[in-house]
């Protein structure tokens, strides 16, 4: 009877569906029907004033900070390193990266998200800005020609960072370069140098049209120097390297940006040096005296869309420790959360590799290496525990040695929100993800490939001398050694995945330094690029998208 009912009910709940649906269809006045919206946030409305591409310009810097912010467990910044010669996962389940063969499949989390990350965020908003802006009928908005085209370069910035991104991962891809009306589904990919090239045009655009600088109130808006810089990547990639040299001087002989040799910052006059103060709270952008930072993410606590998709920067999340779950000799809980250490959950950690090897050279000199900059003792802070405060033993067991009590990278620290809650792993410390020490290695790289290795040791040198490291020699000087050199200076800012991937260099140095056996054993030849996401190749069903060759 429950079942007849159930059918009958459904009958007459469909009869009555239907019955609305003609008296809709046929005994209303079509009036009725014709709803005049108060409001309309479509392109057609916003982007007819300046106000209007600049809140375009402003949702584009907010889809360029989701890459860091938009995922959790499987954040987008953490899948660059993990997995490579410099990080591996510190957790013991199947974490992305711990086994390649498992992981890295089309259907991947890191190889689908970042695709539409790519797609449906970087590159709609800026072809958005970039045709409504050329429009003739907008032309009477714009005080003047330069004026339009600074914001059609911020936007084309973007547009090259997305390709380029793109290129690095998946080698080609479709290049998208306008705005679609309705849906497209014969997309076909261009190769890899074609997808450079067109970068390479937005962002020589980019820097001829961009600002030099901006006042304070626009801090991490993007400048000259931040468009010259990824030109110099993207030359490097095209085998155009004296163009590379060339627009790293740019950056390095501009007047604008220095290495910092002093310190600095809101932290300056307490125990530190000057390398920890570039990471200190609020020392990111140029107003506290930081002359090297390029491009900085921005966050905001307690501000409206001032935290991302994931409730602000997570870099300590994913490679700070899970030290409050370490029990003292006694067996008790050892741990209590603490300020500066937050609440990491041990997503990634640093290698042998990153953390022993390459110092040996110069353990005590390099600040690099300082107990500022990583942080070799941990201390019980649980004031229960009768060992409070004093150092934790070294650790035996696998998961405290791999995820809970590995030495920590001090410039993913951070202070306790404003909202007083430092449970969540999250801070609001800005994020470098460009400065000038990056571009002195990538000119060193440019130099190196050109063979000219004294000049590549000079920029090395550049940087090392701030650390107080020992000069490298220009018979040391090769890739490796670079990337050595980047891995020093640049770990958690740099993403390693896909420097790696654009020197060639990915499965070579993860089997040869990842400390994880899996990690090592499992990585084949054909990992060295991103498999085209399987939902991509579904959703193009008028044309064949290619699958990179092993997937």
């Amino acid at each position: 009877m429950k079942i007849v009912r159930y059918i009958v009910g459904s009958y007459l709940y469909l009869m009555l569906f239907a019955g609305l649906a003609v008296w809709a269809l046929t005994g209303c006045e079509d009036k009725f029907l014709d709803e005049k919206p108060l409001a309309s946030l479509s392109s057609d409305v916003v982007l007819k004033s300046k106000a209007g591409f600049k809140n375009y310009i402003t949702a584009l810097h907010h889809a360029a900070r989701e890459e860091q912010t938009l995922e959790d467990n499987h954040d987008y910044y953490f899948t660059m390193q993990s997995g490579t010669d410099i990080a591996t996962t510190g957790q013991e389940d199947a974490r992305p990266f711990r086994s390649y063969v498992t992981y890295l499949n089309p259907n991947a989390n890191t190889v689908v998200k970042y695709w539409r990350w790519a797609y449906q965020l970087m590159l709609v908003r800026a072809n958005t800005v970039i045709v409504y802006a050329n429009k003739p009928e907008l032309k009477g908005i714009w005080s003047n020609e330069a004026e339009k085209n600074a914001i059609i370069a911020e936007a084309r910035f973007f547009r090259a960072y997305a390709h380029n991104t793109l290129a690095n991962l998946y080698g080609g891809v479709p290049i998208v370069d306008t705005i679609y009306t309705g849906p497209k589904t014969d997309f076909v990919r261009n190769t890899r140098k074609e997808v450079y090239e067109f970068a390479r045009k937005d962002l020589e655009f980019a820097s001829q049209y961009l600002p030099a600088t901006v006042e304070k109130s626009k801090e991490g808006r993007i400048v000259k120097a931040a468009a010259d810089h990824l030109l110099t990547e993207v030359y490097i990639s095209l085998g155009e390297y004296d163009k590379a040299v060339e627009s790293a001087s740019k950056v390095i002989d501009s007047g604008l940006y220095n290495l910092m040799t002093t310190r600095f910052g809101s932290e300056k006059d307490l125990p530190g040096d000057v390398f920890s103060d570039l990471f200190k709270l609020g020392n990111q952008n140029r107003s506290s005296g930081n002359r090297e930072s390029i491009y900085v993410w921005q966050f905001e606590d307690l501000t409206q869309g001032g935290s991302g998709s994931s409730g602000g920067n997570s870099i300590l999340r994913g490679w700070g420790p899970w030290y409050i779950n370490l029990r003292d000799p006694d067996g008790k809980a050892g741990m209590i959360i603490v300020d500066s250490l937050g609440r990491g959950v041990g997503l990634t950690r640093p290698t042998t590799y990153f953390l022993y090897n390459l110092w040996q050279n110069n353990w005590t000199n390099d600040i690099r290496n300082s107990s500022y900059n990583i942080r070799r003792t941990m201390y019980y802070t649980n004031p229960a525990s009768k060992y409070f405060g004093k150092p934790v033993e070294p650790k035996t067991t696998r998961i405290d040695t791999m995820q809970n009590a590995y030495p920590t990278l001090r410039k993913i620290e951070g202070k306790t929100p404003k909202s007083g809650n430092n449970t969540t792993g999250r801070t609001f410390a800005d994020f470098m993800v460009y400065r000038l020490a990056d571009t002195y290695l990538l000119r060193a790289e440019a130099h190196t490939r050109k063979g000219d290795l004294l000049k590549a040791a000079a920029d090395i040198n550049v940087v090392r001398a701030r650390a107080n490291a020992k000069p490298v020699t220009p018979g040391e000087v090769n890739i490796d050694y670079i990337l050595d050199e980047r891995a020093r200076e640049l770990i958690v800012e740099e993403p390693r995945r896909r420097t790696l991937i654009r020197m060639g260099k990915l499965v070579e140095r993860t089997r040869k330094y990842n400390m994880r056996e899996d990690t090592r054993s499992s990585i084949q030849d054909f990992h060295e690029l991103y498999p085209i996401p399987q939902t991509a190749i579904d959703a193009n069903f008028s044309a064949k998208l290619e699958q990179n060759p092993g997937y």
